[in-house]
């Protein structure tokens, strides 16, 4: 009863007002269409249609039918993708772009499920900043790259891709263990005016959000070391080279003689999951974008505890 062809025929009809177009739209006959729907309306035990100038009309039993029927359809249609879901292999190359930060902490586990999940994908990681990484997904040289954004100095990233936030997380300050303000658990940025600073490499885009941070708290950005790897910068930090930022993920052990402090403003960044746009539901893209927010539920929120 009600079969789904003669279904979407009535829907035809109601969506387009006549036989002719709604065969057009079905790319079938007029006499096909009519055929359906009178098996149709003798499914139903009543008229659907009725005339209407050179056209037709649904009667009332027809609109109620073609209400169900563009549910019904509906349902189907996501069954059948659904069904596809399940059969689709991921298989093939899967090239992934990260900050140093999540290749260390959150891509582990990440890479871990894929491989699990789906060994017959290749999966090659490549370490690089947002500067490095975007332009590299936007030629199609990469697949998925996980970011940063700053709040201080958001990462623009171009409306031609598709960005899902993972987590936040906050950099704090850490100083020398002697420093006067290494007593206290929380300070103003702007307090820290009597050490040099150490940042990323220089040209970075971390090494200009230091820059930005230090010149918004009216400080001078004397910046003595700019060296790549966050446990290079605490290993200067103990020994009483400078001050640092240090975003919360990039911690496992502190080394002796540093001391980690809040900021107040704190300083927050969202990573983010980019792909080119269109491609988040496709194979590799997806199961990667589906591995990335599951290791990702560990650092929701704020990062890890400070410490």
């Amino acid at each position: 009863m009600f079969g789904l062809e003669r279904m979407r025929a009535l829907r035809a009809v109601a969506t387009h007002g006549s036989v002719a177009a709604a065969a057009e739209s079905l790319h079938v006959t007029p006499s096909g269409v009519s055929q359906q729907l009178a098996k149709l309306e003798r499914e139903a035990g009543q008229r659907l249609l009725e005339p209407r100038g050179r056209g037709v009309r649904l009667t009332k039993a027809g609109q109620v039918l073609a209400g169900h029927a563009e549910r019904i359809l509906a349902q189907v249609a996501e069954a059948k993708a659904d069904l596809e879901l399940l059969r689709e292999d991921v298989i093939g190359p899967l090239r992934i772009g990260a900050i140093p930060t999540t290749v260390h902490a959150l891509l582990p586990p990440a890479l871990a499920t894929l491989a699990a999940q789906h060994p017959r994908l290749a999966v090659t990681l490549h370490e690089g900043e947002a500067e490095q990484t975007m332009p590299r997904v936007l030629a199609g040289d990469l697949d998925v790259a996980v970011l940063e954004s700053w709040n201080d100095r958001p990462t623009v990233i171009p409306p031609s891709t598709t960005r899902i936030a993972l987590f936040s997380d906050v950099a704090d300050l850490a100083l020398p263990a002697g420093h006067r303000l290494a007593h206290r658990k929380a300070v103003d940025l702007s307090e820290v005016d009597d050490v040099p600073w150490i940042g990323w490499s220089a040209g970075s885009g971390c090494y200009e959000w230091l820059v930005q941070v230090l010149r918004k708290q009216r400080l001078e950005p004397r910046i003595s070391c700019a060296v790549g790897g966050y446990p290079t910068q605490l290993a200067l930090v103990a020994g009483n080279v400078g001050a640092a930022l240090v975003p919360r993920l990039a911690r496992d052990r502190l080394p002796d003689g540093v001391r980690i402090l809040t900021t107040r403003p704190a300083l927050t960044r969202t990573i983010y999951a980019i792909c080119r746009a269109g491609e988040e539901g496709s194979g590799a893209v997806r199961a990667c974008l589906e591995a990335l927010r599951g290791a990702s539920a560990r650092f929701e929120g704020a990062g890890r505890p400070t410490g």
